[in-house]
């Protein structure tokens, strides 16, 4: 409905101004104020500095007819309202009714992307940090699918360099302080608990053998089974967390393969890289970056940087039509230097997009939790889901926007009480299946969608209802094309409160057959909406509580 609003639009505004002009249709908090708003008038008195409550009215008059709209009206100094017909909201529940697990999903547009999220160092078990990030990069790519997109997920694996150096050095001092062995643990060394564990399986698999093998060629083991170890843990967290990924790639690979090399020929030959004090720097300053970086240093070895830029021209060569990196918040400085080298290997820098995620605040009866991985104070992902729950986890995660902080409340995420925003949405749906259930035991069939007479609807709550399955579609095309899926959740919220409060008031089945008939169709919609949402969030839907 908002397209075709949209449309409408474009087409008066077609007839007054031939210049481009870019506005929004938005929903008014209030419905009084219609079902739609836009801003338009207000946008073209800036563009012609003329009175907006003026253009409004021109705009008004020009407006082609539309069958689907009761009225238009100018209000509020220059807004543009819009109320559409009841029928219309009527026949969407029709449709949801029918569609089911297919109402809201677009058909197959083409498009490729590549969603990268997670990619934790494989150092240590996950924390609530990267279970942010795996939620949202997970929901988001789950947006994406629904909304036409082919869709890979993608975990790249940092298995190179000095913190995989110091993984196997701490993994080796306790394997010889479990075995009586005194050995000097490394100053920077990772201190948690799960080393311990790491250190027994070697211990299972190798026995005393590496204390009789020289330093080096022991430590070289320890670190390529730790990471081993913890990568299938992770993978295992991941999956406990419905979480799943399509390829795994080893920054190690990237060197066995020759494609850091590539990449630096191919930025050598187009004159990108020079040297300077002994190392190799890449032009970076030349594409929008604040100065040239390194991407050898001085001793012959290559830095992160250039690993990063082999893999993202390894990511451009599969072809994709858009790349989006999910990284944590620490990461902002990288951020101007990647689109740096996409732009010199001639990759356009619209096509990439990188999201930030800030930190969770873990709080436990009021004080936050520490998430050092290194000192080994940190709350594992694995503690908070067996705490929670996935689905309370999952949906606590996604109810802000990640470019914020985010509190988690372990206390309310256990809460079985409308404040649980988790526990208010799935009542909802398992509400609805319960008067489905009851039906059935009363020996009444679901009506069908399209026979059924719903002008019965007669009440402001059941309009609303129907008006808000209606716009489902709408606010995953909203999620999707911001990259939000806070935006679905905040949704969620809302029809939920809404269906309680209808529920709280209004009988269904204890109704006249056409009432009863054309309130089951409003919340068989209902039903369809909240659980393909909660599908697209990872969280399930339960028919009872």
């Amino acid at each position: 409905m908002r397209e075709r609003i949209s449309a409408l639009i474009k087409e008066a505004l077609g007839k007054i101004t031939k210049e481009e002009v870019s506005f929004s249709v938005e929903y008014p908090t209030n419905e009084r104020f219609g079902d739609y708003a836009t801003n338009v008038a207000f946008v073209l008195g800036t563009l012609f500095k003329s009175n907006p409550l003026n253009l409004a009215q021109k705009i008004l008059e020009n407006l082609p007819q539309e069958e689907a709209l009761e009225k238009v009206e100018v209000a509020g100094g220059g807004f543009l309202n819009f109320y559409v017909k009841n029928e219309v909201w009527f026949e969407t529940l029709r449709e949801a009714c029918v569609k089911g697990r297919e109402y809201g999903r677009k058909a197959p547009s083409g498009r490729r992307v590549l969603v990268e999220f997670v990619s934790a160092n494989p150092t240590g078990p996950l924390h609530i940090g990267h279970g942010r990030i795996a939620a949202f990069g997970d929901s988001l790519a789950r947006l994406l699918e629904w909304t036409g997109w082919q869709v890979e997920r993608e975990f790249y694996i940092n298995d190179v360099g000095k913190q995989m150096e110091l993984l196997g050095e701490s993994v080796f001092a306790r394997y010889g302080e479990l075995l009586g062995v005194k050995t000097d643990f490394p100053e920077d060394g990772y201190r948690g608990e799960y080393i311990f564990d790491v250190a027994k399986k070697l211990i299972e698999k190798y026995n005393e053998e590496l204390l009789k093998l020289p330093r080096e060629e022991a430590l070289k083991i320890s670190s390529f089974e730790a990471q081993n170890i913890i990568m299938q843990w992770i993978k295992e967290e991941l999956e406990a967390f419905r979480v799943k990924f399509d390829n795994f790639v080893s920054e190690a690979s990237l060197y066995r393969e020759g494609q850091v090399e590539n990449a630096l020929k191919e930025l050598e030959k187009k004159g990108l890289l020079y040297e300077k004090d002994g190392a190799i720097w890449f032009k970076s300053s030349l594409f929008g970056d604040e100065k040239d970086r390194v991407v050898i240093r001085a001793q012959g070895t290559k830095t992160y940087f250039a690993s990063d830029i082999a893999y993202h021209r390894q990511k451009i060569l599969r072809g994709y039509d858009l790349l989006i990196n999910i990284w944590g918040a620490d990461h902002h400085g990288y951020v101007k230097r990647l689109e740096a080298a996409l732009e010199a290997m001639g990759f356009p820098k619209e096509k990439l997009k990188i999201i930030l995620v800030q930190l969770v605040n873990l709080l436990r009866k009021g004080k936050r939790v520490s998430m050092s991985t290194r000192a080994g104070e940190f709350d594992a992902l694995r503690d908070v889901i067996k705490e929670v729950g996935v689905d309370a986890t999952r949906f606590f995660l996604l109810l802000r926007r990640v470019d914020s902080p985010l509190d988690f409340d372990l206390e309310l995420a256990k809460a079985q009480s409308e404040e649980n925003p988790v526990y208010y949405v799935q009542y909802a749906h398992a509400r609805i299946s319960s008067i489905f259930k009851k039906a059935e035991e009363r020996g009444l069939n679901p009506p069908d969608p399209w026979k059924t007479d719903l002008s019965f609807l007669s009440l402001p709550e059941e309009r609303t209802l129907a008006k808000n399955v209606g716009i489902f579609p709408e606010i995953l095309n909203d999620a999707s094309s911001a990259f939000e899926p806070h935006i679905l959740s905040t949704y969620l919220l809302s029809l939920a409160k809404t269906f309680h409060s209808y529920y709280n008031k209004h009988r269904v089945l204890n109704e006249s057959e056409h009432l009863r008939n054309a309130r089951l169709i409003l919340v068989w919609g209902v039903k369809e909406v909240l659980r393909n949402g909660l599908e697209i969030l990872g969280v399930q839907a339960p028919e009872e509580m």
